[in-house]
C-alpha cells in the first residue's frame, strides 16, 4: 500500500494590493521549491491566502515561513507541518 505524500500548509492573512501574490512565492522561487496548491480569496478588507507544498522539508518549511511573515501587508501566517496534519487526518 502506497502512503499519502506528507504536506505542509501555510495559512496567511493580509492586506491585498496588487503585487501581493506574486511577493509570495518568491520565497519559494528562490528555494526551487514549486507550491503544489496555491489558493487566495478576498474576505472583506483582507485576503486569506493557503500555500500548500508536499514533502517539504521541515527547516525549509519554517525557512518560507520566515519570509512570509516579511512580505509588505501580510498580517498572519501560521504553519501546519505534516506531522500536524497527518495526526489530524488519522
Amino acid at each position: 500500500m502506497l502512503s499519502a505524500p506528507l504536506l505542509t500548509r501555510f495559512d496567511l492573512r493580509a492586506e491585498p494590493s496588487p503585487g501581493l501574490l506574486p511577493r509570495l512565492l518568491q520565497p519559494f522561487a528562490k528555494r526551487d521549491v514549486t507550491p503544489d496548491l496555491f489558493q487566495s480569496r478576498r474576505s472583506g478588507e483582507d485576503m486569506d491566502i493557503t500555500i500548500t507544498c508536499f514533502d517539504l522539508e521541515p527547516g525549509m518549511a519554517a525557512l518560507i515561513a520566515g519570509n512570509l511573515g516579511q512580505v509588505i501587508g501580510v498580517n498572519r501566517v501560521v504553519v501546519t507541518p505534516a506531522e500536524s496534519l497527518a495526526t489530524r487526518l488519522a
